[in-house]
């Protein structure tokens, strides 16, 4: 089973191919604005370095979010078309998820942050286990102070990770039992690894059914209304 894996959701764009849970190429660059340009050159690469063509592709994943709206739109309608000029099915993963599979504890409860900008941030919590990590909660968009009171409502020990270099370093003040640290980003190598399980279990899906969590409005929206009392828009 080859599968191409697609990160956009964060600053840290990244791609990936591997078969049966071997890596076989790897791209990834920071740069909160170069999603777009970064992708299919990171595609052609990763497949250069496999030797395969785009046909030789059986699955499509990519990071549903949620995440900023112009980098997650990125890479969700470049895995859509690749998957559909293929006729691949797709396997849809959790930027929130996917980080937290990383962090490196057995025993602390995990709190999974991305930056949502505007002095927001998603946060989920996770419970790790053997081998993986499993939800311990809804996903919510939350400013920094209402995140630390989340964190102070904990009873143990509690890790988070992702970007929390994105909130005040006030934030953290007083949090004696909490602990940060990495992954600061999703990455398309450990989406590889959560597609496959996932592939196997058979939870896959078509290209054109694959929606976005951006979990608020986009960040540039047009005021329509306005737009057309100005005669600008015919009504």
């Amino acid at each position: 089973m080859k599968i191409l894996a697609i990160d956009t959701a964060t600053p840290a764009s990244s791609v990936a191919i591997g078969e049966d849970d071997e890596l076989r190429g790897l791209s990834v660059n920071v740069d909160r604005r170069g999603h777009v340009r970064f992708l299919i050159p990171a595609i052609d690469f990763c497949l250069e370095q496999a030797e395969w063509v785009a046909r030789d592709i059986d699955i499509v994943a990519v990071d549903v979010g949620p995440g900023p709206y112009t980098g997650l739109r990125s890479g969700l309608s470049t895995a859509q078309a690749f998957a559909a000029a293929i006729g691949a099915p797709m396997v849809t993963v959790s930027s929130l998820t996917t980080i937290a599979l990383r962090a490196a504890t057995g025993r602390r409860r995990i709190w999974s942050v991305v930056d949502m900008r505007r002095g927001q941030i998603a946060v989920a919590p996770f419970t790790p286990l053997p081998g993986g990590v499993a939800p311990d909660g809804d996903p919510e968009v939350v400013r920094p102070e209402e995140f630390k009171g989340m964190l102070e409502a904990e009873v143990g020990d509690t890790l988070v990770v992702g970007d929390w270099q994105s909130v005040p370093e006030s934030t953290w003040t007083g949090l004696h039992r909490v602990k940060r640290g990495r992954p600061r980003y999703p990455s398309a190598e450990t989406i590889l690894e959560i597609a496959a399980m996932k592939t196997r279990h058979g939870k896959t899906t078509d290209a054109d059914d694959v929606r976005p969590v951006y979990m608020r409005e986009p960040d540039v929206q047009i005021n329509w209304q306005a737009f057309r009392s100005e005669g600008a828009w015919p009504e």
